[in-house]
């Protein structure tokens, strides 16, 4: 039988898969003799639900629900994510098999003018599903007008050239991987607009206790990148805030050292707590564990905990 690899239909997501399915093909060239490697597309609620924010309807996990079923219908052997839009703690019997090298896990803006944050008109209007974006953007801009969008890149790009927005701020790696990175008029550096957790990465998600599929998974994995997220979902996972909570993580290793930088942020962008803690990779988890519970002690009701 195929090796079945679950994913949603987008042509984001089906790039995703491909790009897993040709990496592993590369990685075992037995699995052609063996019947091959079959993409099967599963629409999630967050795909058809569209007219609603996600965190009015459940928050990220509506992208991943109906993809892990199907994992435990062992209607599909894997699955791949970007990893951002996983939950923190996964269903029990579940694990991530594999995390591959992080893309640029940086934000881009697309305006219609082409020009910089920084050369928009009083008033603009941006495009954002985003809390974390939208309330980044207000600490630079208060005076933007933030405006939620939903749907895959090629519709939210359509609706900018309808002129239904200014720009738009979207992950970098997405216009990369959809060949259209040449249409950033700025990318954003962290220092600008922090990433979201485990933004840039694909895991690929299986059922745990299977080490044949270990062992194939095992050629795409990167330690690197998977010590980097593991820090910063150990630092969501400290925060526990709810889904109308802006957080944003990114972590940095050189040579054996690993730094992760954290933000917690209001609604409205105006408060925020940053904070940044460096150690061993070893020490991932229990370095993102710590600066979480930094960042929430003493966080009041302004950053949605009571």
């Amino acid at each position: 039988m195929p090796l079945r690899i679950g994913t949603r239909g987008s042509p984001m997501a089906l790039y995703q898969a491909g790009l897993v399915r040709d990496r592993l093909c590369a990685a075992h060239p037995s699995l052609a003799a063996e019947g091959g490697v079959e993409l099967v597309p599963i629409r999630t609620t967050g795909d058809r639900v569209l007219n609603r924010q996600l965190a009015e309807i459940g928050g990220k996990g509506l992208f991943t629900k109906e993809i892990e079923e199907a994992l435990f219908d062992r209607r599909i052997d894997l699955a791949v994510h970007s990893l951002k839009d996983m939950e923190t703690v996964l269903p029990a019997g579940l694990e991530i098999g594999a995390v591959l090298t992080r893309d640029d896990p940086r934000d881009a803006l697309v305006s219609r003018s082409g020009g910089a944050l920084a050369d928009l008109p009083p008033g603009a209007r941006i495009g954002t599903a985003s809390l974390r974006r939208r309330a980044q953007l207000l600490r630079w801009r208060g005076d933007l007008e933030i405006l939620p969008i939903r749907g895959n890149v090629g519709t939210r790009l359509a609706k900018l050239a309808a002129g239904e927005f200014d720009a738009l701020v979207l992950a970098l790696c997405g216009l990369e991987r959809l060949g259209k990175a040449a249409l950033a008029s700025e990318i954003l550096m962290p220092e600008v607009m922090l990433p979201a957790v485990g933004q840039g990465a694909l895991a690929l998600e299986c059922r745990a206790g299977d080490p044949l599929l270990q062992q194939l998974l095992a050629a795409l994995h990167d330690p690197a990148s998977a010590a980097a997220v593991a820090a910063e979902r150990a630092m969501l996972a400290a925060l526990d805030g709810s889904c109308r909570t802006p957080i944003a993580g990114f972590a940095t290793i050189e040579g054996d050292r690993l730094t992760l930088d954290g933000l917690l942020l209001s609604f409205d962008g105006s408060a925020e707590r940053r904070g940044q803690i460096a150690g061993a990779i070893e020490d991932a988890i229990a370095l993102g564990g710590e600066l979480g519970a930094r960042l929430r002690h003493g966080a009041g009701p302004e950053f949605g905990f009571g």
